[in-house]
């Protein structure tokens, strides 16, 4: 993250300009809205079970939804035949099973239609000499990676499909975690492109900009914790705040053998993990807040100082409130958009202290 992508090569001068650096940063957020509406999506599709509603992987034919009652029956009799529907659907109808398969199918059109989007103007400013090749060469990689990410999604499908009809909570938190680590590389290379001439930083600020990589990287193992807790369900358990059922540390912490399986399948230990580092934010964010805002920062870079106590005062609300009403979608799915707004919001602020 240090290098900035306009330090490139003595080609890529026809791309140092001005205007060709804003048109790449604008496509670049375009994207980083499409990730952004992939992650709610996605958190949709888990919260109402629809991940598991199309049971075969078709990166070209499975653009086409089923287009008659026949086709439809068909997508239905395979569903038929997985675990999920014989232990927990049964009985379901083919309108029911039409609603699930629609938000999976979104999900997976969607995350085509990232793809396109992200190739084709790649390969126009690519052709056309608006990025030099350092730029292309971490483009090409952020593009490797959109590619890996929807192989990953489909390895997590494939883990509720056989005996089990629940997705693995460590696939389902890696492919998360990747999305948050495609828009982080897509976000900060718009940042770079959009940056201004940097002054040479005073001690002060190169402490703090420390300290904000530091909250980035946390708010991102929270986000990866989170990815636990919908994986398990541990949501769902230890409705109670600020204590959960009356205890600070739950009993039931420790059960697993051997320990280190409670930091990932025991409701107890995740939920308790996710918790703990929400507090840890809640304390260090106004912290780093009351430090910076003391130094002569530019307008913009105080208005990402700002926004960020703002951010996380609205997740940790969204959190409390899908907790205690024990998960409703709704929530639960602006819980999801308010982790990536706040992880954006550190972003900025780190890029700003520069």
């Amino acid at each position: 993250m240090e290098h900035s992508v306009r330090i490139s090569d003595a080609a890529a001068s026809g791309a140092g300009s001005r205007s060709a650096h804003r048109q790449v940063a604008a496509w670049l957020l375009v994207c980083c809205a499409l990730v952004f509406a992939m992650v709610v999506v996605g958190g949709i599709t888990r919260l109402t079970h629809s991940g598991l509603s199309m049971v075969e992987w078709q990166p070209i034919v499975g653009t086409i939804p089923p287009l008659d009652q026949a086709q439809w029956q068909q997508a239905f009799e395979k569903y038929q035949q997985t675990p999920e529907y014989r232990k927990v659907n049964r009985g379901m109808s083919l309108e029911e099973f039409k609603a699930i398969f629609w938000w999976e199918y979104f999900h997976r059109l969607l995350g085509r239609a990232i793809g396109v989007v992200f190739f084709v103007p790649l390969a126009y400013f690519a052709l056309r000499g608006r990025v030099g090749r350092a730029l292309v060469g971490r483009l090409l990689t952020i593009f490797l990676l959109g590619a890996i990410q929807g192989a990953v999604g489909w390895y997590m499908v494939k883990s509720g499909l056989v005996d089990d009809p629940r997705v693995s909570q460590y696939r389902l938190t890696a492919h998360l975690g990747l999305a948050f680590l495609i828009y982080a590389a897509m976000f900060w290379t718009a940042l770079e492109l959009l940056s201004e001439d940097r002054t040479p930083a005073n001690p002060e600020s190169r402490r703090l900009r420390a300290h904000a990589i530091g909250l980035t990287v946390l708010i991102f193992v929270m986000v990866l914790t989170g990815g636990l807790v919908a994986g398990i369900h541990a949501g769902r358990a230890y409705n109670t705040f600020p204590l959960m059922n009356g205890r600070l540390l739950p009993p039931e912490y420790l059960t697993l053998e051997p320990w280190y399986l409670n930091l990932f399948s025991n409701m107890a230990a995740v939920q308790f993990d996710h918790r703990l580092l929400a507090w840890l934010l809640f304390l260090l964010v106004p912290w780093f807040w009351f430090r910076a805002r003391r130094l002569p920062l530019r307008p913009r870079t105080r208005l990402a100082l700002n926004l960020l106590p703002a951010a996380l005062a609205v997740q940790i609300t969204l959190g409390i409130s899908t907790l205690l009403l024990v998960v409703p979608v709704p929530l639960a799915a602006a819980h999801q958009a308010g982790a990536l707004l706040l992880f954006t919001t550190a972003l900025w602020v780190t890029s700003e202290l520069r």
